[in-house]
């Protein structure tokens, strides 16, 4: 069994569950471990630029709108590879490849491998995509093994905020600065398991673009900024996109103190594990006196003390 995957998400299950022996062709945008060990099959027009976020939501816009795609294959990689299944994705044409562009791939093989789309919209989804990868990759044990060890990781955290008594906190996930997008998806999902609840997010459904007067009026007591794409290092060389919006230093995350920076993958990346350690984050930031900061994710997420900006 040959597997390609098309999408980071399916590349990090594939290693978190040691089956990344199967794994060959992986996109430019997987996790650093495969990038060094599997051949790059999806290729993306812009790699090497550094754009800025207005920048990126402009050419990506304009992509949309002329019904492009930003991403590609390279044919004669994939055909060398000849994959007996290929993942894939339909839930974001901007962020990863989606299922269209591959067929259009995928027909020109002379082997024609299977395509699984792996299209989730909440977080229960994205778990049983790992049982699809499982399946897929005839390993499904497997998956219901890994699976397990993440859940009860989830329920410790629910466990707990129900031993405190932990009220909700107020919070907003922005997943884009410029313009500003809210979270979607998944996300709400993460923010529930972590005890608190984000009312402009748009929970299994698309992120959209959000005005400053809708953040103003709902006055978010926590903030947590993570771009989709950017690390935390990135996220704060154009934090002077938000930072300088009248108005910011009103709200109420700003006062008290309590926005960060978090990196995109803890998120916006739908593999089982990343979404754990995001809601394992979150907990932490909404209810520091609760949760300790998790030390393997220390360097994923960062506090700013916006006051003194």
């Amino acid at each position: 069994m040959i597997a390609s995957s098309f999408l980071p998400a399916a590349t990090q299950m594939i290693y978190d569950m040691g089956l990344q022996h199967m794994l060959q062709g992986v996109t430019f945008e997987c996790p650093p471990v495969a990038l060094a060990e599997k051949e790059r099959v999806v290729r993306y027009v812009l790699e090497g630029n550094t754009y800025s976020s207005e920048e990126i939501d402009r050419i990506f816009s304009a992509s949309k709108a002329q019904g492009k795609s930003l991403y590609y294959v390279d044919e004669p990689l994939l055909e060398k590879i000849s994959p007996d299944v290929i993942f894939t994705q339909d839930v974001c044409e901007v962020c990863q490849i989606d299922t269209h562009c591959t067929q259009q791939a995928v027909y020109k093989l002379s082997k024609q491998p299977e395509l699984v789309s792996l299209s989730p919209n909440n977080l229960t989804d994205v778990f049983n995509c790992a049982i699809t990868i499982g399946k897929a990759l005839g390993e499904e044990a497997v998956a219901y093994r890994y699976l397990a060890a993440l859940q009860q990781r989830l329920d410790l955290i629910t466990d707990r905020l129900r031993q405190h008594r932990s009220p909700l906190r107020r919070v907003m996930i922005m997943e884009w600065m410029a313009p500003v997008y809210n979270c979607g998806h998944w996300i709400p999902y993460q923010v529930a398991y972590a005890g608190g609840v984000d009312m402009l997010s748009n929970p299994a459904g698309d992120s959209i673009v959000t005005p400053w007067e809708k953040i103003f009026r709902y006055d978010p007591e926590v903030l947590v900024i993570a771009p989709c794409g950017f690390l935390t290092g990135r996220s704060a060389e154009e934090l002077h996109l938000v930072t300088q919006v009248p108005g910011w230093n009103n709200l109420q995350a700003v006062r008290n103190n309590e926005v960060y920076l978090a990196d995109y993958d803890l998120f916006t990346q739908p593999s089982a594990s990343t979404l754990t350690d995001g809601v394992e984050v979150l907990a932490h930031l909404f209810h520091p006196q609760v949760f300790e900061a998790p030390e393997k994710l220390k360097e994923k997420f960062m506090a700013l003390e916006l006051q003194k900006v």
